[in-house]
C-alpha cells in the first residue's frame, strides 16, 4: 500500500485568465476508490479556454477549479472492495471529484488524485502518453456515430484541430469520402483526408464544388460554419463538435436546405474502451497529434501554448517531480 497523502499539486485556475499550481487538500478514499499517480494530463484548449475566460455557464464550474479530464498515471493504491490486479496498471480517467475545499469540476489535472474503480479505463496494450486523447477521440466518435455517415458519402470537416483530426480518420476509416479545411498550414500538414484545403489560399466554395452530405464544425467558428453551409447538400446534416457560448447562424440557407443540427455531448459508455482498442490496434493513429510537451512546473507557460499557440494541437503536461517532496 502507497502512502497516500494529505495534499497534492493541482492546477487552479483561481480567477478568469489566470493559472496556478498550488496545493490543495485531498478527501480520503473510499472502498471502491483507485488511487491513481499522474503521470501526464493534458488541455481540451476548446472547453478550457472558456472556462479560463469564466465564461462557463454551468454553476458547478464556478471558480476556483480543478479542471482537466485527460489524465493518464498509474493505480498505486486501491481500496478494500477493488481487485488487486489493478495495482500498477496505467489507467486513464475522466477527471476525479477527490478534494476538499475547492471546487473539483472535472478535476483531473492533480499530481494525485482518486476516484471509483468503474470510472477508469485500463491502457493495456496502447503507449501510455497517448491516453490522454482518449477523451477527444471518444468524444469525436461519439459525434461520428450521431452521423451515421455511409461509405461513399462526402463530408466536410471544419477545423483541424485534434477532435477534428480524429473525426476525419474515424469517417475516413468508415469509406467515408473526407474533405478537411482549416486556416493553419501546420495543421493541415498533419491531416488525413482525401482533399484538403487551405482557406488562406483556396476559398473553400472554390475547392469544393460538389455538395456535401454533412459538414462537420470542429473550428468553433461560426463564420466559418456559416460560409460553408451553401455546400450543404438538401437534407444534409451538420454536426457541432466544438463548444459554443452561443450559436449564430443565417437561419435561411438552413430553411431551404431542411438542414439537420446534431449536437453530441462527450462521449457514450464504451467510447472510451472503443477508442483504446483502435488506438492500441493501430487502426487510429494519435502519435502525431501529440506536437508540444512540457513539465507541469511551467503550466502558465503550457496554457498559453495550447491555447494560442497555431502549431500546438495537442501538449502533454508531464508530472514526474510532482509531490516528490
Amino acid at each position: 500500500m502507497v502512502a497516500i497523502p494529505a495534499k497534492t499539486d493541482a492546477v487552479v485556475i483561481t480567477e478568469p485568465g489566470k493559472v496556478v499550481l498550488q496545493q490543495v487538500d485531498l478527501r480520503v478514499p473510499g472502498p471502491t476508490d483507485v488511487v491513481i499517480t499522474t503521470a501526464y494530463t493534458s488541455i481540451s484548449a476548446g472547453t478550457e479556454r472558456m472556462l479560463l475566460a469564466g465564461q462557463m455557464p454551468h454553476p458547478m464550474l464556478q471558480l476556483p477549479v480543478v479542471p482537466g479530464y485527460e489524465t493518464v498515471g498509474q493505480v498505486t493504491a486501491a481500496g478494500a472492495e477493488v481487485d488487486p490486479a489493478w495495482l500498477g496498471r496505467w489507467v486513464y480517467v475522466g477527471g476525479a471529484h477527490c478534494y476538499a475545499g475547492i471546487n473539483p469540476a472535472w478535476g483531473g489535472q492533480a499530481a494525485t488524485l482518486f476516484t471509483d474503480v468503474q470510472r477508469v479505463v485500463p491502457l493495456d496494450g496502447m503507449a501510455p502518453r497517448h491516453g490522454v486523447l482518449l477523451a477527444l477521440a471518444a468524444t469525436a466518435l461519439h459525434g461520428v456515430r450521431q452521423l451515421q455517415a455511409q461509405a461513399g458519402q462526402r463530408v466536410l470537416v471544419l477545423g483541424q484541430g485534434p477532435v477534428g483530426q480524429l473525426a476525419a480518420r474515424l469517417l475516413m476509416a468508415d469509406g467515408v469520402e473526407v474533405i478537411v479545411a482549416d486556416r493553419a498550414a501546420v495543421r493541415l500538414a498533419r491531416s488525413v483526408g482525401h482533399q484538403i484545403v487551405d482557406v488562406t489560399t483556396t476559398p473553400l466554395g472554390d475547392a469544393v464544388t460538389q455538395p456535401v452530405h454533412a459538414i462537420v464544425e470542429a473550428s468553433g467558428s461560426m463564420a466559418a460554419l456559416s460560409d460553408a453551409l451553401k455546400l450543404l447538400a438538401d437534407r444534409g446534416t451538420i454536426l457541432l463538435l466544438g463548444y459554443y457560448g452561443k450559436l449564430e447562424l443565417p437561419y435561411m440557407p438552413l430553411f431551404l436546405k431542411e438542414a439537420k443540427l446534431v449536437t453530441a455531448k462527450e462521449w457514450a459508455p464504451g467510447d472510451l474502451a472503443a477508442c483504446r482498442d483502435a488506438i492500441a490496434a493501430g487502426r487510429l493513429e494519435v502519435a502525431s497529434l501529440l506536437t508540444h510537451a512540457l513539465p507541469i512546473a511551467r503550466v502558465v507557460e503550457g496554457y498559453e501554448t495550447a491555447l494560442n499557440d497555431p502549431t500546438c494541437l495537442k501538449l502533454v503536461f508531464e508530472w514526474s517531480a510532482a509531490d516528490s517532496a
